[in-house]
């Protein structure tokens, strides 16, 4: 099992940057080719919305995205915390996961309903991302209701140090060949 951490700043340009490792890295680990959008689209939400509440409540502080192949050897139960892990699931299956968990430090309440839109400024790039409200005239829980929809399993973790966004899709037995083991 390997993990692959990423600290980016809380800038919109990191979330395209995010986007990219994510897909690159799910396509490594053997994920559906029909999956790399999802897992493209659900990181971009996850991570805008920690910019946008970055940008609001600490914007010098980092935002920790860390990908989990959960293909290959397994550290060992004493490596696992959590229920969410990609070999321990909650019903007892062994089934391999690639989870990604976008972590933030901004306060979980009152992160987006709270937006001033002129703090907003600038903070998207091309359209790509999906403003921190939602979409014009929806409601600012948009974002993580399109995550649920687009991860096979998500769990979110609001708290007054951050919010914890976690998602995992099954791995599939396309394992794309390691180049550099030639």
């Amino acid at each position: 099992m390997a993990t692959i951490t990423l600290t980016i700043s809380a800038l919109p340009a990191h979330v395209r940057t995010a986007r990219l490792m994510a897909a690159t890295v799910a396509r490594r680990a053997g994920i559906a080719a029909s999956a790399i959008d999802e897992i493209r689209l659900a990181v971009g939400e996850a991570c805008s919305r920690a910019v946008a509440a970055h940008k609001l409540h600490c914007p010098t502080q980092p935002i920790l995205l860390q990908l989990i192949d959960g293909n290959g050897p397994d550290p060992g139960p004493d490596s696992r915390t959590d229920a969410t892990s990609p070999a321990l699931r909650a019903n007892g299956s062994a089934t391999q996961r690639f989870e990604v968990v976008v972590s933030d430090r901004a306060p979980a309440k009152d992160t987006v309903e709270t937006v001033n839109p002129s703090m907003l400024d600038g903070l998207f790039l091309d359209g790509e991302d999906t403003p921190p409200g939602g979409i014009s005239g929806f409601s600012p829980g948009l974002g993580l209701a399109v995550i649920t929809g687009l991860a096979d399993e998500v769990k979110i973790d609001p708290s007054d140090r951050g919010t914890v966004v976690r998602m995992s899709w099954p791995l599939t037995n396309e394992h794309t060949p390691d180049p550099s083991s030639n």
